[in-house]
């Protein structure tokens, strides 16, 4: 046996006793190290003629490669032996039941304005979407509501730093009223040589913003804003109609309907609009769900159309209210605080 084939065989021998993966890369430093066997009988070959030197290399080369086989085949079964130790210690019983995923549910609140879109979506009317962010025209001139009005204050408006293009302040909406008249000024406009204008008849359902929080109002709130304008269209229409939706959305006959008095600068007349439900723990309340009214000349002009010729109803209804009212939810930040024990009952 030559001193190369020796070599291999101390090497081989000592990577097979090599218990740890740290001990064998203690034995391959004594083979493969900077001082290792191998290294130094390469080394050696400066001193060996041309000749001698490709001979003699192949033959280090080849017990290199040897030993560099042993390494990587102990390494593989130090590998294999600690897998299958930590297979045996986090051993898994196969009959235990799986956990499953929990299901989801749609939010009590989305499922409510799901509800009213396919409620007013049966009576012909479209859904509209807008942003969330909204300059001050919109927002408040072009619904009439004059420069002082307390609503534009900062105590009641989510300003934003920043203007528009046109160098117009933006805000947070504090209603989805401006979809109004963004969708009327694109009707308006996209009928405008037709010899009749169709009817507009909008809902804007979705999330806006005031300065308030307590147990029936939050910082965020939903509303669903109706816009119904023509050239035949009067307060009876608005009674008929919001009847018909109320009876839907609760699912009786069994409630009434009223008009109060009030005001509101986009509308005149404006009117409150109250129900009492004839039976359940409500029975015999008048209960507020809905500001409304015949869309003042002003705003119909904002819209781009005569106030002559056309004439409408415009109301708002707060969703969250109504989602309460249809569940007999008492605190409105139930529906926000995220507790899935309250959640999970809408499932």
């Amino acid at each position: 046996m030559n001193d190369l084939d020796q070599l291999v065989l101390d090497a081989q021998t000592d990577f097979a006793k090599a218990p740890t993966p740290a001990e064998l890369e203690n034995a391959k430093a004594r083979y493969l190290g900077k001082a290792g066997r191998v290294t130094e009988l390469l080394k050696a070959l400066g001193a060996l003629t041309a000749e001698e030197k490709k001979s003699r290399g192949a033959l280090i080369n080849a017990a290199k490669q040897q030993v560099e086989s042993a390494l990587n085949a102990r390494r593989h079964a130090l590998a294999e032996a600690e897998l299958e130790q930590q297979l045996k210690s986090e051993a898994l019983d196969v009959t235990l039941p799986g956990r499953r995923r929990g299901e989801g549910a749609v939010h009590p609140v989305i499922r409510t304005m799901e509800r009213i879109e396919q409620i007013f979506g049966s009576m012909g009317f479209d859904i509209a979407d807008g942003p969330e962010i909204e300059t001050d025209w919109y927002n408040f001139t072009a619904l009439n509501s004059p420069e002082n009005h307390p609503a534009r204050s900062m105590q009641d408006t989510f300003y934003v730093d920043a203007k528009d293009a046109e160098g117009r302040w933006l805000n947070l909406r504090t209603h989805t009223s401006p979809m109004q008249i963004r969708y009327a000024r694109a009707h308006a406009k996209k009928y405008a040589s037709a010899a009749r204008m169709p009817d507009i008849r909008v809902i804007a359902p979705g999330r806006t913003y005031r300065v308030d929080s307590d147990a029936t109002h939050s910082p965020m709130f939903h509303q669903v804003e109706g816009l119904w304008v023509g050239e035949n269209v009067s307060f009876k229409d608005l009674k008929v109609m919001y009847l018909d939706f109320i009876q839907a959305f609760f699912e009786t006959t069994e409630l009434q309907l009223r008009f109060r008095p009030s005001y509101f600068p986009f509308t005149e007349p404006s009117a409150e609009i109250d129900i009492m439900f004839e039976h359940g723990p409500l029975a015999g309340k008048w209960l507020e769900v809905s500001g409304s009214g015949q869309v003042h000349p002003q705003v119909i002009r904002n819209m781009g159309l005569d106030p002559e010729r056309f004439i409408g109803f415009a109301f708002g209804s707060g969703i969250d209210r109504l989602a309460m009212l249809r569940y007999g939810i008492s605190d409105l930040r139930l529906f926000f605080d995220g507790d899935l024990r309250f959640l999970s009952q809408f499932k």
